[in-house]
């Protein structure tokens, strides 16, 4: 009785991914975690489907085991941590929670230089290719990295339409980058991984959030917010990683399907992902009524050239965190995402 409740409380949070229509059963099991609940689309939109597609070619000889934010390894700052030390195969993971383990990748968050999640995804994953991101992910099997759109400012009875409105409001953000930004806009940075953050609304320990429309829906934050300032200032980034020696312990056939699912493929998908779950919890917050805020042009250039200075600091400190070059990863960021915004929202605002 007591090895069935231990399994019980192990398995719960678990959701297993086989292949329909593969009778066999499964030779291998791999386990992925995250920390979001299990109807986020990091789950049923990609990890999911990751999952099926992995088994499908390998003809069902492969199964993935999914945790999700319910599990005993939903953990936001025990991913990579789990990953590393082989209890969990692989993990997706938010680069800025523990703090400073992915110095170089969080140049990627700078403000204002992702607006678009597609450019933002295929620019982090391009400088990683290009060796440009150093040692951040040295002891893993770097299945892809990601980024989601440009991000907004969430707030519970203030209004923010313009910097001055910023001052002295206590914000959750997801990064040392982020938390940069804020202080320089006069706000007041707390860290908090997303299951904190509605209990912390409500108390009113926050005023607000720095995250996405996908964020606040998951977490049911609409549901005490008001206002959300459309500004795009800042994005967040992410890891898809696996254990390096468990990867390399894997059957060469199951090696190179992970290979073809995962990288350039996988990467390109997270533009309409986020395009969806965006919508999903604009949606949301529009049927709440909450007020939409949207910073047009000028209010944003001049958002823009007020953190000049905090970015130039910032970079300067990522040498003091073992980072060769920061300037120079943040102008190849510069170009990549100029790149990638004409290939794909030429036609855009």
């Amino acid at each position: 009785m007591k090895f069935r409740k231990t399994l019980i409380g192990l398995l719960a949070g678990a959701t297993i991914l086989t292949s329909a229509g593969i009778a066999q059963a499964a030779e291998i099991t791999l386990k992925v975690s995250h920390y979001l609940p299990p109807s986020h689309g990091f789950q049923k939109d990609f990890l999911e489907n990751w999952g099926k597609e992995l088994s499908e070619k390998t003809n069902g000889k492969v199964e993935v085991k999914v945790f999700d934010a319910t599990s005993a390894f939903g953990k936001i700052d025990r991913q990579a941590d789990q990953v590393r030390a082989g209890v969990m195969d692989m993990a997706v993971g938010l680069n800025g929670i523990p703090r400073d383990r992915y110095p170089a990748a969080s140049v990627i968050e700078m403000p204002f230089l992702v607006k678009y999640a597609d450019s933002g995804s295929e620019t982090l994953w391009q400088l990683y290719k290009e060796g440009l991101l150093g040692s951040d992910y040295n002891d893993f099997k770097v299945l892809g990295l990601f980024t989601h759109e440009g991000g907004l400012i969430h707030t519970l009875d203030t209004p923010v339409r313009s910097l001055e409105d910023l001052k002295g409001l206590r914000l959750r953000t997801p990064s040392p980058a982020v938390s940069a930004m804020l202080e320089s806009f006069g706000a007041s940075p707390v860290g908090l991984p997303p299951s904190a953050i509605y209990e912390n609304l409500q108390k009113g320990n926050i005023e607000g959030l720095v995250t996405t429309w996908d964020l606040v829906n998951a977490v049911k934050a609409n549901e005490l917010l008001k206002y959300h300032t459309d500004a795009a200032a800042y994005t967040a980034g992410f890891y898809f990683v696996m254990n390096q020696k468990k990867y390399d312990s894997l059957p060469e056939d199951v090696r190179a399907a992970i290979d073809e699912i995962s990288g350039d493929t996988l990467v390109g998908k997270f533009g309409d992902w986020w395009n969806k779950w965006e919508a999903a919890g604009k949606a949301n917050a529009q049927k709440h009524g909450n007020e939409i805020i949207e910073i047009d042009d000028a209010t944003r250039a001049k958002w823009q050239a007020s953190v000049q200075p905090m970015i130039a600091e910032y970079l300067a400190g990522l040498k003091d965190k073992g980072v060769t070059d920061p300037e120079a990863i943040y102008k190849r960021a510069q170009e990549l995402v100029a790149e990638f915004d004409a290939k794909y929202h030429a036609g855009d605002k």
